[in-house]
Order: C-alpha cells, then structure tokens, then sequence
C-alpha cells in the first residue's frame, strides 16, 4: 500500500458525489484544493463543520482552493444531510452547501488516502466497519500534498488554522520566505535561510537580522 507523505502526489481516483461522478485530478484541474473527510451523515460535529464551510467558501474561492468533503455514507444519504447542515447554518448565517461531497461507502478512497479510524471503537458503523477519522489534505495545483492533518473523530477541526496554512504555503509559493510560530497574514515573514545575505538584501531591501540564521521582513511593499 501506498504511505502518504509530504510531497506525495495525491492519489487518483474516480467516485460518484452531490454534484456527480468525478476524476479527483481531473476535478483539480489547475486549482488548490481542500480534500476533509467526516466520518458519518448525521452526526452533530460533523454538521458544525461542513456548515462553517460553507460559510468559508467565499474565503477558498478568493484563494484559488477548491474544496471536496468524502464520508463513508451514499450520495442519497449526503443530499438527505445537506438539508441539516443548511438548517444549522442558517441558524448564523445564509447557508447553501456549494461544494460536493464524495460517497465512498466501500472506503476505497478512505483507504487509499488513509482516513479509517483504527483505534476508536465507538467511530463504526451499524455493521461495526470503521468510519474515517477528521482528516485534512491540502493539495497543490501539481497534485502534490503540502499539508495532512488528523483529528480524532470527537475533536471538530479549527478552520480558521486551515486557511492560516493556505495562506503560507501560497506565500512561500510566491517569495523566498518561512512562517514563523503564529504568523497571520499580513506579519513580518522569516527570510529562507537558502539565501545569502546579498540575494536576500536585493530580495528584502529592509530585511533584519534577528541571529546569525533568522532574518525577517516585511511584504508590504513586495
């Protein structure tokens, strides 16, 4: 079996969802996407979650990210729960659910991209096979995997951490620049220690040097 690592190429695959059958890479085209997995219809975390991305979508949109959910129930189940999640968004805000999401009763998917949940005993399904845990894969326009995260099934994620890592991967992406601890958008940047000082003078005209091996700045003006 494949292992997933950073810098894997997300593997392909065919499956049915609301908005119809897909082919993911295909489906990726030249976007970034969020690929989240739930581990069941009908379950309470789950509904704050998918409803607080559909509130977000403006936010992926904006940055060029596509977003795909995938659970383990069909795709009549997940147009049947669409209508909840809508109901408890709108409890906060207009809530329209305006991205699809995966059927994969067979956990073909789940078990190609490693989401079945192993250990937790409660997290199954009527006939006692394991739903997925909460993952997260972020995936580049080349299909690559910049970033995986893992939550336990009882743990809601925080998105807000999500669109925080888009953010840096897009910016490094674009400079010769790190994150560091806590960066937001917007806060000075760590200058990439590949740089001499030179190319990074010519780079970062108003860089500072805060150790020998961290240099920051600002992209204000960049």
């Amino acid at each position: 079996m494949t292992v997933l690592r950073l810098g894997s190429t997300a593997p392909d695959f065919e499956a049915d969802t609301t908005e119809g059958p897909i082919k993911f890479h295909e489906w990726i085209g030249n976007s970034w996407v969020m690929l989240f997995s739930h581990p069941g219809d009908f379950t309470p975390v789950c509904t704050t979650e998918l409803a607080d991305i559909s509130h977000r979508l403006p936010q992926f949109v904006s940055r060029n990210v596509k977003i795909i959910g995938i659970s383990t129930d069909n795709v009549q189940s997940h147009h049947e729960w669409i209508e909840d999640i809508i109901e408890i968004g709108n409890k906060t805000a207009p809530t329209c659910v305006e991205y699809p999401i995966i059927a994969d009763p067979e956990r073909n998917i789940s078990r190609l991209y490693e989401m079945l949940d192993e250990q937790d005993e409660t997290n199954v399904d009527g006939e006692g096979l394991p739903y997925t845990i909460r993952t997260v894969f972020i995936i580049d326009p080349r299909k690559k995997i910049r970033t995986m995260l893992h939550y336990p099934a009882s743990v809601g994620r925080d998105f807000d951490e999500v669109v925080r890592i888009i953010d840096a991967l897009q910016l490094s992406e674009q400079h010769k620049v790190m994150t560091p601890c806590n960066w937001r958008k917007g806060d000075d940047v760590v200058v990439h220690p590949s740089l001499s000082d030179e190319e990074a003078r010519k780079l970062f005209p108003s860089y500072k040097t805060q150790l020998p091996y961290l240099r920051t700045t600002s992209l204000d003006n960049q």
